[in-house]
């Protein structure tokens, strides 16, 4: 069986930044194990695949360990795929995912803005696990299903250098370290080798967390954020209510078909 195959660039306008994602389009699933091959195969932190549902899509997502409850990039390139590639007519997308429905709308001038959760993180006590792992200690620490790591500004976020096989130990998904930007709202950077990815170029699931934790702490529901990992990514993001809207631009890097 023949299948099509697209890397898609997301959170950016330029190949080659932003983080890179496949997608598969299918007419009906596959078996898990070979969805999981498939993610293996390719390398990249998500492979997303998705079949028709209703006037919708079921989405789901591969790293090359694990299926996962929530990621934002290739969402973000599962859209960009129907809408520029499949000529997808309507204005928004329905997702039906693990982590409820989930909606793309697509902007005149390309941009896509993602309709996800808010996931506000809550205080708590600082590990020396995490000490360890980060080799500093954080200003503040909240904890969702990631810790999310304060510090004091944004050379520190890129100075970070983690010790992955410590931090392979420690009990939540991932760590997002952020701060106040230098020239945006606020910065950040991910990392979750228990995942496979030692540090996410960008990643959209954490601004379900990082949007209302900055809205609260500068009093602004509408915010400009940057991921600062090395191929880094560009994101608008707006806390509404229980939602969060996080929108970026994408492209297309390849075009593929493979054998299943």
């Amino acid at each position: 069986m023949k299948t099509k195959l697209y890397q898609i660039d997301a959170f950016t306008s330029e190949v080659f930044s932003g983080n890179p994602a496949a997608v598969c389009p299918l007419e009906d699933w596959l078996p898990d194990t070979v969805l999981q091959s498939i993610a293996i195969e390719n390398n990249l932190s998500e492979t997303a695949f998705f079949i028709p549902d209703g006037d919708g899509y079921h989405l789901r997502w591969f790293t090359p360990m694990t299926e996962v409850d929530l990621c934002g990039h290739a969402t973000l390139a599962s859209a960009y795929v129907l809408f520029n590639i499949l000529a997808y007519a309507g204005q928004r997308i329905r997702f039906r995912t693990r982590e409820g429905d989930l909606f793309v709308e697509r902007h005149n001038d390309g941009e896509l803005a993602m309709d996800f959760p808010s996931k506000m993180p809550v205080k708590c006590d600082v590990p020396e696990l995490l000490v360890e792992a980060l080799g500093l200690e954080p200003l503040e620490l909240y904890t969702n299903e990631d810790y999310l790591v304060l510090l004091d500004s944004e050379a520190t976020v890129k100075a970070v250098n983690p010790d992955f096989k410590t931090m392979v130990e420690i009990e939540t998904r991932g760590v997002i370290v952020t701060s106040p930007g230098d020239n945006v709202d606020f910065v950040s950077r991910f990392f979750a080798p228990k995942y496979g990815i030692d540090e996410d170029p960008v990643t959209g699931s954490a601004h379900c967390v990082l949007t209302p934790f900055w809205a609260d702490r500068l009093g602004k529901h509408s915010l400009s954020a940057r991921q600062i990992s090395t191929r880094g990514g560009d994101l608008k993001c707006e806390l509404k209510d229980s939602r969060v809207c996080i929108a970026g631009y994408a492209v297309q890097y390849m075009e593929a078909e493979i054998e299943v």
